[in-house]
């Protein structure tokens, strides 16, 4: 499906103000109705045989993720290769969707990952905090697009959102998606820790998929607060809503926090009960992690041999 601004919605963006309407028309968040239901459906138990399929969907599903200042393209290339063979003991296990890296590592990650399905993601546009020229954001994007990225995850100005300057943020995303062309995808970071109100990131939905937005993804994983179940499923919502007005199908990153395979079962629970199995694929939904992948082969392993492995089972990221 074409994620571009559908023209049903086109006139909203067409004006400061009629953005504003728009945005601040859209129905209020009842809190406490939103985590109590998050809650509820993590309560669910599956059956071995789903919590099998569970976590080989899971893995296919992570996007392996190194952010940090002393990365190196040795480091990267030793992530590129546990992205397409997880686990070397078992090649039955699925490869993840993506390595996740800055623009500079790009090469050192297509290198590591050619030949298989894996993607590689790169941050720009002054990850993670958001604050430099546009002409400085655009640079970092395409860097990393002819470097060979084949997606692109992006920052919001947190700072020009939260003084309502919804307009400019709009700019800002369509100018990145632009920049992105046909090569690369693009995910919209709203750091949701840093956004306040569950309204906001109902908001901050909205205009990430009226610019363009492939993805729509909860944080940095910088912050305190990152992805929970409840502003996961606001964003499914949204995405959820989005189509039945378009025809548009927006995909959704919960990112930073979820470590463990209980934690990421519970957020394909609420992506099935939201959304449908509509968005039951890498395609669509990711987990943006580090830690996630090796409690997930440990458990793979466990419901595979009836025991969990050793420390050395699986390698410290």
């Amino acid at each position: 499906m074409s994620t571009a601004a559908p023209h049903a919605l086109a006139d909203v963006t067409a004006s400061d103000s009629t953005l504003r309407r728009f945005l601040h028309g859209l129905p209020g968040v009842d809190p406490v109705g939103l985590e109590a239901r998050a809650a509820s459906l993590g309560t669910r138990s599956i059956k071995t045989t789903a919590k099998a399929y569970a976590i080989d969907l899971a893995i296919s599903m992570v996007d392996l993720t190194t952010l940090e200042g002393a990365d190196t393209p040795g480091k990267v290339r030793s992530l590129g290769a546990k992205a397409v063979l997880p686990d070397p003991t078992d090649r039955t296990t699925p490869a993840t969707a993506a390595v996740c890296v800055y623009p500079d590592m790009v090469p050192a990650a297509k290198a590591a990952v050619a030949g298989s399905t894996v993607k590689v993601a790169s941050v720009a546009t002054a990850f993670p905090a958001g604050r430099a020229p546009l002409a400085v954001k655009l640079a970092d994007v395409r860097e990393a697009v002819s470097a060979g990225a084949d997606e692109i995850d992006m920052v919001i100005d947190r700072g020009a959102f939260l003084a309502g300057n919804y307009l400019k943020v709009h700019e800002e995303i369509t100018a990145v998606k632009e920049a992105c062309g046909s090569a690369a995808r693009l995910k919209v970071i709203f750091e949701t820790g840093e956004l306040s109100t569950y309204d906001n990131i109902r908001r901050a939905s909205w205009l990430g998929m009226l610019a363009g937005a492939d993805f729509i993804k909860t944080s940095t994983g910088k912050v305190a607060v990152n992805a929970t179940p409840a502003n996961t499923l606001l964003m499914l919502e949204a995405v959820r809503d989005f189509r039945a007005q378009t025809g548009v199908q927006v995909g959704v990153k919960p990112a930073g926090g979820i470590r463990t395979t209980k934690d990421a079962i519970k957020f394909l629970v609420l992506v099935n009960e939201t959304v449908g199995e509509d968005w039951l694929d890498n395609r669509w939904f990711r987990f943006g992690a580090s830690s996630l992948l090796n409690d997930l082969l440990m458990q793979r392993q466990k419901l595979a041999t009836g025991r969990y492995s050793g420390p050395d089972y699986v390698t410290v990221d």
